[in-house]
């Protein structure tokens, strides 16, 4: 079984400004460098032979260059279930368009729907348990945190490996758009 995702990687320029918002969080597992991503599904647990399928049917997904802004942040979670601190993606419609045709590139590979609804952002840290004062004060301090639309002209779908200092990211393949 290989755990996957198709994403946008975030350029290392642009990855370079997200970095210095990843600071004043106690405990968060900050995210490096080359794993900022925008996911555009994630799939899960898929078997080798599901994989193939799905990497033959993401290879006719894409539809031109895409652009992508941020402007703020967030987090999943609620109090002391804050699991996650993120910089929020600017929601346009090529890119709404990109994430839905992932999403039918996994259903005619045989996955079943994404039950989660899609919310575009590029995870900064992880947390586990952390103060919710301390979230909502990194929040306000990063509030403002923006970077202009930058294109993209490929995706690529990843498998993420856990290990003790968290999930690792490995390009699988890479599809033009």
């Amino acid at each position: 079984m290989l755990r996957l995702f198709s994403a946008l990687a975030v350029p290392p320029e642009v990855g370079e400004r997200l970095v210095q918002a990843q600071s004043g969080l106690e405990r968060a597992r900050w995210r490096p460098l080359e794993s900022l991503h925008v996911t555009l599904r994630f799939y899960g647990d898929v078997r080798e032979d599901a994989a193939r399928d799905l990497d033959a049917e993401l290879a006719l997904a894409g539809a031109g260059p895409v652009g992508v802004a941020l402007s703020g942040v967030g987090a999943f979670g609620e109090g002391r279930d804050i699991h996650a601190v993120w910089a929020a993606v600017i929601e346009t419609e090529p890119l709404r368009r990109l994430a839905e045709r992932c999403e039918r590139a996994a259903r005619r590979a045989g996955l079943q729907p994404e039950r989660r609804v899609w919310r575009p952002h590029v995870t900064l840290a992880y947390l586990n348990r952390p103060d919710p004062d301390a979230v909502a004060r990194w929040i306000q301090a990063n509030n403002l945190l923006s970077v202009e639309a930058f294109a993209l002209d490929r995706f690529g779908l990843y498998s993420s490996h856990r290990t003790a200092e968290g999930s690792v990211y490995r390009q699988e393949a890479e599809y033009p758009l």
